[in-house]
């Protein structure tokens, strides 16, 4: 595809975003967890000075597949989905309805990633949820929430009790559907889906073996002192996302274009 650059057209800082997030689309296809063209990973782009938008958002074209989407072919969007700018792609504006509650319940929320894996689907579906029989999970499960499921995210009803059932929380478990994760920045929302992600494959892989064995209360009682501890105050996300991009220019070249 031949997509004319928006790097000389869009300011600065938008292309800045532009660029994480297509490279966060890549990465969420390298690892494995893309649905085809189905969920969405958005972010909050910079507001210019003087828009008649309070709320602006960037997307993925759909009908793209992740690996392809570039920094220039995403589309921007208001709180509706609708499209704010020339682009020759459309949006799923029905795909954007948990997005838009998500970021117009968490005004901290810059990104927001959701999957349907088939691990992540797996755990929803269980009465029991995420089990603390991992350090992954000890690392979620002090910030996750649970939204039971309505069917199709279609209805705008539903999203009072997504920004219920998030909360404060940075991860939340959609029932019978995936996962979500939000971050200050792509990174962060990216870090916290790569961990979420693994508790719930561990989870799976672990429960066709013998009996599990559950981390104590008060270790899991400890985990947020022992993260300050190790991280101080750069977050995980942050540090690793300029290697995760080195790995991308080595293996899917093109996202920042």
């Amino acid at each position: 595809m031949k997509i004319p650059s928006l790097k000389e057209v869009v300011s600065a800082d938008e292309w800045a975003v532009r660029v994480d997030l297509a490279a966060c689309y890549r990465l969420v296809a390298l690892h494995g967890w893309s649905d085809m063209i189905a969920t969405h990973i958005s972010a909050r782009a910079p507001q210019a000075l003087g828009a008649a938008h309070a709320h602006q958002f960037l997307i993925n074209p759909y009908g793209l597949m992740f690996e392809e989407i570039t920094a220039s072919s995403l589309v921007k969007i208001d709180v509706d989905g609708h499209k704010l700018s020339d682009s020759p792609f459309d949006v799923n504006r029905a795909g954007f309805v948990i997005h838009s509650a998500v970021h117009m319940g968490r005004e901290d929320v810059a990104c927001v990633i959701h999957t349907h894996t088939r691990s992540g689907v797996a755990v929803s579906a269980q009465r029991c949820g995420l089990l603390p029989i991992s350090q992954q999970a000890t690392l979620v499960l002090g910030s996750l929430g649970y939204h039971d499921y309505e069917g199709l995210a279609v209805h705008e009803d539903e999203q009072v009790r997504l920004q219920r059932d998030l909360g404060p929380h940075d991860h939340l478990m959609l029932r019978n559907h995936g996962l979500l994760t939000v971050g200050a920045t792509v990174a962060d929302a990216f870090k916290r889906m790569y961990t979420l992600e693994s508790a719930c494959q561990i989870q799976v892989t672990a429960q066709a073996g013998g009996e599990l064995i559950m981390v104590a209360p008060q270790v899991l009682a400890g985990v947020n002192d022992a993260l300050a501890r190790m991280q101080g105050q750069t977050s995980l996300g942050r540090l690793a996302w300029p290697a995760l991009l080195r790995k991308l220019d080595r293996v899917n070249p093109g996202y920042d274009t």
